[in-house]
């Protein structure tokens, strides 16, 4: 594989607050040639927003210019990790000529990437797909898991137990981990705590963190999952999008 003509910086930009950029990531965006910003419909139009809202802030007096592109849509039906690696690629190229449409060509480009690039994002895996390949650069951003534990003023895990972070899907198949005292649960559009035995379950969850509308739920499984479940509804109904994140945790061992 031959070496590509520019550097690709991948960016956190935390959950929603502009004040979650780190001094490090802003100095990495004032000296790219090239920022590139993902729109990803009208329905999602707050996220792409604000990117261009914490460039506004950073970008002022640089040289660094802005190219937005359409992100390709994934095709839910049929096999999901084929699926994904399908949109993948089709992500991959959209990067591609985005970067190839610039003029005069950049040297450095970035993307800012909610969250971080390490955790349940696919930047890292989409980079190592360009051809060729370029050199990349992170600059890690505050994670979701980190802004939810802060919103609720709440320690990660308990003394000497451990975490296991998963996704909605593995959640729903094979139920709370009989190795782990508390679940982080990332990528559940269906709510598939609503699977589990409330029973000696707590949990904290929150939608749209550091965003304004920031979501909180908080108490016993039992109590508050259906509040979520109607809560969670009604503002995807209103805003057309939804990012939320929770930790469930036992207040009994098992024994």
């Amino acid at each position: 594989m031959s070496e590509a003509s520019f550097d690709l910086a991948l960016i956190g930009i935390g959950t929603g607050n502009p004040d979650h950029l780190t001094f490090q990531g802003a100095a990495a965006m004032r000296d790219a040639d090239l920022i590139i910003i993902p729109r990803k419909g009208e329905d999602k139009a707050d996220l792409a927003d604000l990117r261009r809202e914490i460039c506004a802030r950073v970008l002022e007096g640089a040289e660094t210019r802005i190219a937005e592109f359409d992100l390709p849509k994934r095709d839910a039906d049929g096999d999901y990790l084929a699926g994904v690696s399908d949109w993948h690629d089709a992500i991959a190229a959209v990067w591609t000529e985005t970067v190839a449409s610039a003029d005069p060509a950049p040297k450095k480009v970035a993307l800012l990437i909610w969250g971080d690039p390490s955790l349940y994002d696919s930047s890292l895996r989409i980079a190592a797909r360009l051809d060729p390949r370029p050199s990349i650069r992170v600059i890690p951003g505050i994670t979701a898991l980190q802004a939810l534990c802060a919103a609720h003023a709440i320690p990660f895990n308990d003394v000497g137990a451990p975490v296991l972070v998963t996704t909605g899907r593995r959640l729903r198949e094979r139920g709370f981990p009989a190795d782990a005292d508390t679940v982080a649960v990332m990528l559940d559009g269906a709510c598939a705590f609503q699977s589990l035995d409330p029973e000696g379950l707590m949990i904290w969850w929150g939608a749209y963190l550091g965003m304004d509308g920031e979501m909180l739920f908080s108490g016993p499984l039992a109590e508050v999952g259906p509040k979520i479940v109607a809560a969670r509804a009604e503002a995807r109904e209103q805003r057309g999008w939804i990012m939320d994140i929770y930790l469930i945790r036992r207040t009994v061992r098992a024994a």
